[in-house]
């Protein structure tokens, strides 16, 4: 009676194996169908898309663009402070606007504005 089950379990436990093992692979051939599912012909593409798409962006490519297309880990072009955009940042800091809106009125990154700020003395100083 006991050896029954016994034989019973490690019956199932083989079968169990077996399962695991077939779900496995059907598993790691559907992930590698993918990035061709979805339009990407190489799997950094897919996975830039993929990390794209779970921040809020929306990135499309075709079949036989590049990985190195526009939007794909390339840097901002340096923004150049001008005198311009210098009195254009204290004008809106006097106006009442944030770093945030100033950033984007001008066309800069918020440390560039923090940064300016500071140069003309328009930053509180720390206690």
């Amino acid at each position: 009676m006991v050896t029954d089950k016994i034989k019973t379990l490690a019956i199932t436990r083989a079968r169990v194996a077996e399962l695991e093992k077939s779900i496995a692979t059907e598993l790691n051939r559907e992930l590698a169908a993918l990035p061709g599912k979805y339009g990407f012909d190489n799997l950094p593409a897919f996975f830039q898309a993929v990390k794209d798409a779970s921040r809020g962006k929306v990135r499309t490519q075709s079949k036989n663009s590049s990985t190195k297309s526009a939007g794909t880990g390339k840097r901002r072009k340096r923004a150049i402070i001008t005198p311009e955009t210098k009195s254009k940042v204290k004008s809106l800091v006097e106006g009442g606007k944030t770093g945030a809106e100033i950033a984007k009125i001008v066309g800069i990154s918020l440390p560039s504005v923090q940064n300016i700020k500071k140069d003309l003395g328009l930053v509180k100083a720390r206690k």
